[in-house]
């Protein structure tokens, strides 16, 4: 099953968690061989596509406050038969940040560009469960 689409359902139960906890997102993204079309990257590969999309997301993401910590390649499933292209870890200050970006115009317009890229996808939100140590 193809999983390229934010599940707004999801989107809505976090927002019963607390909104200015940090969370860091892990993005697992396996491209597919050619972009969908008609999402203004025919013709594209799907890496061609999604690095058209983390452009446009690069100038968004400010606003959004997430930091990309970790951007790797996708190599052995140890456990699990899944590949993945690129692994990526966003950290966002605020749960309430991160959850605005679905609601935004300006990201809903590149998110097409996103999917079309994508043969799969996974975005996990995730919390820190001790402090940090100084």
């Amino acid at each position: 099953m193809r999983h390229v689409h934010a599940d707004y359902d999801v989107i809505a139960e976090m927002a019963a968690s607390d909104p200015d906890e940090p969370v860091v997102m892990l993005n697992l993204l396996k491209y597919r061989d050619v972009a969908e079309s008609g999402h203004g990257v025919d013709g594209l590969t799907g890496r061609q596509a999604y690095t058209r999309y983390g452009e446009a997301f690069a100038e968004l993401e400010p606003r959004f406050g997430g930091e990309v910590m970790w951007m790797g390649r996708g190599k052995h499933s140890v456990i699990g038969d899944e590949t993945w292209d690129i692994i990526i870890l966003v950290r966002y200050p605020t749960r309430k940040q991160f959850m605005a970006m679905f609601n935004d115009p300006d990201y809903k317009a590149i998110a097409p560009i996103r999917a079309a890229a994508l043969a799969d996808s996974r975005l996990v939100e995730s919390t820190q469960l001790v402090p940090r140590l100084p």
